[in-house]
């Protein structure tokens, strides 16, 4: 195909985009919707390489693949590969479970699958996985696989003018089950190959419909095109539905900006940026370790060093590996001699060793703590719902009498179950929550509905409690550095308090819970931590959550229990002298630690 200076252009605006909202996201708060513009290039692409050898009669399904692996695979593996050596001298033994996985499922590429088992794209806790950009990477190569494989069967029966018009209702069908998608499950949507698929054939669009108009109406759909890419780098951010209605925004700005084929301009003769094109893919694929190097170590104002750092290691990526030519091959028979089949060899058994290694010089008490951590990470027992009432999810644990006690709340009230299942006999006790929600309307979630906990007016309607319990937590979570938005909170969290009240005989607010870094397993083995910390500076990380409380007006009636009175003594402790860890990250208690120690919760359910 020839060069298209636009399509350069297109690249180095997403990957720009792409760079600066990982490494300062307050700048350009939607930057992740390049990689959006990414897949309506690459379903362009892909499309006019397979329609063309279609109408010669060259296609080769081998050699399509063969020419993609050399695209992705030796720059990826390279990476990789650098990543294993740097993990082995720098990371601890801790790390290396983790990383080998993602190693692995990056270079066979199916990462994005591995990442969708995982936390949210956006959660704190990607921010230290070294190859979360690479689940982009494996949705395209999956397309890639299936794109071509699909044409073919159709050509047996339509004809290629059938099949642009198919291709556009596959569009449109993927697009609504990718709006679908997003509004009910949206961590799917976000790494799905289904949920993605219509921005690629988008691309295919743009093929099969490029404009005949004039160079100054070519312009102006370019301009409109562009100004909708940037527009979504704006207004868009990780709270919105993604992607949904607004990843329109990318998609057809990249849709309108290809069919225009308008190949000058400011941006398409200017030489920074098409460069920065040339090199997009190496920089995309350093940027992100650099991102979660500075986050690993802590380094503040990371951005100085690290933004040029990820067009070094692009520049130096793009010229040493991914510019250098493969033999191309065309058939089965030659499989062995493919350089990147060997790469992904290579590096998946190098990160599988990776995994086994063995602690360096340290010591029984080292190796224990690393076991311990291992299995405190992720240690978490709320079951899933076993009643519905009226479409509310209920976890329901049955008493021997006909009183009734509601906890309600998010994941600080969920912890409490195991010991709630454990030692409650008299009471029904009905659990009522989501995670990471708020039960006041103007709270939401950015990835997921808060609905459960929201109708919390419906579940009284049906069930009469003598006794209501929440977390501090789920109040102090819900407020928002708006003011006027906090004032709403206030209002909303008072009519919650008064409700409650009203519609039990007691109402009951567990206070936080010890939390901090040195409760993390993960950052407590890797940077040594303490393992205790003063009472005092636990109530110094308190004081502002207990803030909260200062500024609502219905707390008249409510009995407060402060679990640090029962959980410490003039420190609080991280671990036992076993090295067993007390908490799973730097909040959530293990459910062994919450069944052994929540005796101040006997007040209440017994």
């Amino acid at each position: 195909m020839n060069f298209r200076g636009d399509i350069n252009a297109l690249r180095a605006i997403a990957v720009i985009a792409v760079v600066v909202f990982h490494f300062e996201p307050s700048w350009l708060k939607g930057g992740f919707a390049g990689v959006d513009v990414f897949f309506v290039i690459s379903g362009y692409l892909m499309t006019g390489i397979i329609f063309r050898r279609f109408e010669k009669g060259t296609f080769n399904l081998f050699e399509f693949y063969v020419a993609r692996a050399s695209r992705i695979i030796p720059a990826l593996a390279m990476l990789c590969f650098a990543l294993l050596i740097f993990s082995f001298v720098y990371l601890t033994p801790f790390d290396y479970p983790s990383i080998s996985n993602h190693i692995k499922s990056s270079i066979l590429l199916y990462s994005n699958i591995t990442y969708l088992n995982e936390a949210g794209y956006f959660d704190v806790a990607s921010n230290e996985k070294w190859l979360l950009h690479t689940w982009s990477l494996s949705v395209e190569w999956q397309f890639y696989i299936l794109y071509p494989i699909v044409l073919i069967a159709l050509k047996q029966f339509f004809t290629i003018k059938n099949i642009k018009w198919l291709i556009v209702l596959f569009t449109l069908v993927g697009f609504g089950y990718s709006v679908y998608l997003t509004l009910y499950f949206p961590e799917a949507a976000y790494f799905s190959i289904t949920s993605r698929a219509w921005e690629m054939l988008m691309g295919g669009v743009a093929f099969f419909f490029p404009l005949s108009i004039s160079k100054h109406k070519a312009k102006l759909i370019q301009g409109l095109g562009v100004s909708l890419i940037i527009a979504s780098y704006v207004l868009v951010d990780k709270a919105s539905p993604w992607p949904g209605v607004l990843a329109l925004l990318p998609v057809v700005g990249t849709l309108l900006v290809i069919m225009s084929n308008a190949n000058s301009g400011y941006l398409i003769n200017n030489r920074l940026v098409q460069t920065i094109g040339t090199w997009s893919y190496s920089i995309y694929l350093w940027h992100w370790p650099v991102v979660v190097y500075g986050n690993y170590f802590g380094f503040d104002d990371w951005w100085m060093i690290g933004l040029p750092l990820s067009f070094f290691f692009g520049y130096i990526s793009y010229t040493f590996v991914e510019s250098i030519k493969l033999r191309p091959f065309n058939h089965l028979r030659q499989t062995l001699k493919v350089k990147p089949v060997w790469f992904v060899v290579l590096i998946f058994f190098a990160g599988s060793q990776l995994a086994d290694s063995d602690i360096q010089g340290g010591d029984d008490n080292d190796n224990r703590l690393y076991t311990s951590a291992l299995s405190a990470i992720g240690d978490w027992q709320y079951p899933k719902p076993n009643l519905n009432i009226d479409g509310l999810k209920i976890r329901y644990i049955e008493g021997s009498s006909d009183k009734n006690i509601l906890f309600i709340g998010a994941s600080h009230v969920e912890q409490t179950y195991p010991y709630v299942k454990l030692n409650s006999s008299k009471y029904n006790i009905y659990y009522l929550t989501m995670g990471g929600c708020s039960f006041v309307p103007s709270a939401a979630h950015p990835r997921w509905s808060c609905q459960n906990i929201q109708r919390y007016k419906e579940l009284f309607e049906e069930v009469e409690f003598s006794k209501v319990v929440t977390s501090l937590y789920c109040i102090y979570c819900g407020f928002s550095r708006s003011e006027q938005t906090k004032e709403l909170r206030i209002r909303e969290y008072d009519e919650f308090l008064k409700f409650a009240k009203n519609h039990s005989e007691e109402f009951f607010m567990v206070k936080s819970e010890p939390f901090g870094k040195e409760f993390d397993p993960r950052k407590s083995v890797r940077y040594k931590l303490a393992k205790q910390v003063s009472v005092t500076e636990v109530r110094k990380k308190h004081k502002k959550r207990n803030e909260a409380l200062d500024i609502l007006s219905e707390l008249d009636g409510v009995q407060f229990i402060d679990p640090v009175d029962y959980l410490c003594t003039d420190v609080c402790k991280t671990m036992n002298k076993n090295y067993e860890f007390y908490y799973k990250d730097s909040s959530h208690m293990r459910p062994w630690y919450a069944e052994k120690y929540l005796s101040y919760l006997d007040i209440i359910i017994k």
